[in-house]
């Protein structure tokens, strides 16, 4: 069956007293609107329809071609933002599926319960409602001598007696499409608000005594909307919690899940460790039996497997299996680290080719460089890749010494096995298996390969 989901995201958010429309701010990573659209795609089989009002061109371009856009210019409730989407809709049959874009935390099997509810209901539509001790302002739920929906009564209209009723309305529903746009248009406008609202259609259908049928959701901390930053922290920290869990679920270890952030899409290989204050975000993708932590920072990296990652900060970078390196490093866009490379604390590489086994001492600088196998690069070695103008590159051949304090003045190549000296400012090319040393660097002598190897 046709199953077409209605996001609403129209609404300005004016308790978030922001600039940002609502639905665009991030919750672990993604903007929160992202979340919804993962939980309808689950239950729902064609393109969705988001119904955007406040901020539109910035939601719209966001969405792209992954959902269908109407606009609701004026904002007259959420009955009227649904028949924005009828111009799309009408008469194409199915099922209508109603939720809003501030629920990020409502769950894709949830809302496909829903849609198997709907589909076994012989009237017009089916709704989400949960049992909750703190109203947080929804609706409540009245239900007639049969178990059906009768009347959603809202808070502020609602009786004493009947603020005591538990269940309470999500704010999700499943209609059926061609009752849906005839029920619309018969909703009259709230007398207390001036809008029309789609919590009416339930007294729509009971007047012609159809059924409205309830799908109980199991979790109640699904039912969180967002309205303010309060409420963001609130989800966010169930998202966390969510995300870490699935996680450790797979054969993850997190020594402290509350202390480690791991945004959603980050990949995580069975039997890595997490220490605590580890924050893992956007597209970063890390193999097995790896230690990353504490207090490391990854973003949109891929690490192999086997990794040591102390109290360091990688962005944009790539490591190959085994590496050890911190504490205190930072890899920056394009740099990829080999297979046992090491690079010891307060080290920085940047769009650099460390080639398998090279070990970088502590202090030293690596930008626009190529690292040669087996090559050792000093403490405190700096590539000078930048005149003033322009970056230029630095490449050093297999099993090269580089001694410590060293300047490597770009453009520049040295050879396999050459050496340079401590506090050596090389500005010309290196041959193969030669000492250089000194203020500018110059040659020493030539290197028996075999000398060199066993000094």
């Amino acid at each position: 069956m046709k199953v077409t989901a209605i996001l609403l995201a129209a609404g300005q958010g004016t308790r978030m007293k922001s600039q940002l429309p609502k639905v665009l701010h991030p919750i672990l990573g993604q903007p929160m609107i992202w979340h919804a659209l993962e939980a309808v795609r689950q239950a729902a089989n064609e393109t969705p329809v988001v119904v955007v009002g406040h901020g539109a061109e910035k939601v719209t371009d966001y969405l792209g071609d992954s959902a269908r856009t109407v606009v609701q210019d004026p904002q007259l409730g959420t009955a009227h933002a649904v028949m924005q989407a009828a111009p799309l809709l009408r008469g194409t049959g199915g099922l209508v599926l109603v939720c809003y874009a501030d629920m990020p935390l409502l769950r894709g099997e949830t809302l496909a319960r829903l849609v198997e509810t709907q589909k076994r209901n012989s009237g017009p539509f089916s709704m989400l409602t949960v049992f909750n001790d703190d109203p947080r302002g929804f609706g409540r739920i009245v239900r007639g001598p049969n178990g059906t929906v009768q009347a959603i009564v809202e808070e502020y209209v609602a009786t004493e007696e009947q603020k005591k009723i538990r269940e309470l309305n999500v704010g999700a529903y499943c209609f059926n499409g061609d009752w849906l746009w005839d029920a619309l248009n018969r909703i009259e406008k709230n007398p207390h608000k001036g809008e029309y609202y789609l919590t009416d259609a339930v007294e729509v259908a009971v007047k012609t005594g159809l059924a409205v049928q309830a799908e109980v959701m199991e979790d109640a901390r699904e039912a969180i909307g967002v309205n303010t930053r309060v409420h963001l922290a609130e989800v966010e920290a169930e998202m966390r919690k969510r995300v870490n869990e699935m996680h450790m679920l797979n054969g993850v270890t997190l020594i402290d899940p509350v202390s480690t952030y791991i945004e959603v899409g980050v990949k995580i290989g069975r039997d890595t460790v997490i220490w605590p204050n580890t924050y893992l975000h956007g597209k970063t993708e890390i193999g097995e039996e790896n230690v990353i932590g504490p207090n490391t920072i990854i973003r949109d990296s891929k690490i192999g497997n086997r990794c040591k990652i102390l109290a360091s900060v990688m962005e944009g970078a790539w490591l190959e299996d085994d590496v050890d390196m911190g504490p205190f490093a930072r890899l920056r866009k394009g740099a990829h680290l080999g297979k046992h490379v090491h690079m010891g604390n307060f080290g920085e590489v940047k769009d650099s080719y460390l080639h398998d086994g090279v070990k970088m001492g502590h202090f030293s600088y690596i930008g626009n460089a190529d690292i040669g196998a087996e090559t050792n690069i000093g403490a405190g070695t700096i590539t000078c890749n930048y005149d003033g103008e322009k970056k230029h590159f630095t490449t050093i051949g297999e099993d090269v010494f580089i001694g410590s304090d060293t300047m490597l003045v770009a453009p520049l190549t040295l050879g396999d096995g050459a050496r340079t000296g401590a506090g050596a400012v090389v500005t010309k090319d290196v041959p193969a298996d030669t000492l250089v040393a000194g203020v500018p660097a110059r040659a020493i002598r030539k290197l028996e390969r075999a000398k060199r190897r066993n000094a």
